[in-house]
């Protein structure tokens, strides 16, 4: 199975048991046993703490973060090449410029990304999308 990139909209959708919750469960599960492979940029995870820490606290959104480096999704820092992949979708199309890094790991890694986010269905023809 192929690697699967999740955005910030898919694990906030598991923390908060909203539409979707379900669909990352199963992942997050499938990914503990090997398969597939779960990646993150850090970009994103970013977006998770300080969604988290907007509505919570630091403290409860660091507590967030511990329980995400427990899983297994691999965080990814965001080096030039998916910095300068990542600032390419932002000027081709109007999405947010963290969201522009899930699309760009996703497209690096020839991924297919897990969201239900539908800023990115204007990236469907560059990226594979599973929908949440």
């Amino acid at each position: 199975m192929a690697a699967r990139v999740l955005d910030s909209y898919a694990l906030m959708a598991f923390f908060e048991d909203e539409p979707g919750a379900d669909a990352v469960r199963n992942l997050l599960l499938k990914a503990e046993e090997g398969s597939p492979k779960l990646l993150m940029c850090v970009v994103n995870l970013g977006e998770v703490w300080y969604a988290i820490a907007r509505t919570n606290s630091a403290r409860v959104a660091d507590e967030y973060i511990q329980e995400v480096e427990g899983m297994a999704i691999e965080i990814v820092d965001a080096d030039w090449k998916l910095t300068r992949l990542a600032a390419e979708f932002k000027t081709s199309g109007n999405i947010a410029y963290a969201d522009c890094y899930a699309a760009a790991l996703a497209k690096s890694r020839k991924a297919e990304l897990v969201t239900g986010d539908r800023e990115f269905k204007t990236l469907e023809k560059e990226i594979r999308i599973d929908w949440l």
